[in-house]
């Protein structure tokens, strides 16, 4: 998948390599259409490392716009379920930003339960006009595996 200047695809590719992590890639007919990183080390944010130590947790997931509502976040989020429980791992967490009904209700249906968790998203992204540093709301979701 290409880069570009946040250089995001390539920090999920190392945290791969270093075995605190995997990165899954959807492709359609060769191209590639969405993505999730499965942290194996805890969640990304510290409030949720510290209430929830050692859950492996399903971020940055995304679909192109164009191939969104087939089916393919599903099958990125059952794959990385499918690792954890290989893994021997009883739960899988994920964050889901408060601005985002859609993305919540496709977790809630998938089996994901409300922890009570909130707290806040902190990131950057460069573009053509500078690097912006970015606080979105969330809430953190469970799901026990079998």
């Amino acid at each position: 998948m290409p880069t570009g200047r946040n250089r995001y695809h390539d920090a999920r590719y190392a945290r791969q390599i270093a075995g605190r992590g995997t990165y899954l890639l959807a492709f359609v007919g060769g191209e590639p259409v969405g993505h999730a990183s499965l942290l194996w080390d805890g969640g990304h944010a510290e409030p949720v490392r510290a209430r929830f130590p050692g859950c492996p947790e399903i971020n940055a997931l995304a679909v192109a716009t164009a191939w969104q509502s087939q089916g393919i976040g599903t099958a990125l989020i059952r794959a990385a379920e499918t690792l954890a429980t290989q893994r021997g791992c009883r739960q899988i967490g994920l964050g889901v930003d408060d601005g985002n009904p859609r993305a919540a209700a496709l977790y809630l249906r998938l089996g994901y339960r409300e922890t009570d968790l909130h707290y806040m998203d902190f990131y950057h992204y460069t573009d053509e006009t500078g690097r912006h540093e970015v606080a979105d709301p969330c809430r953190f979701l469970i799901k026990q595996l079998a």
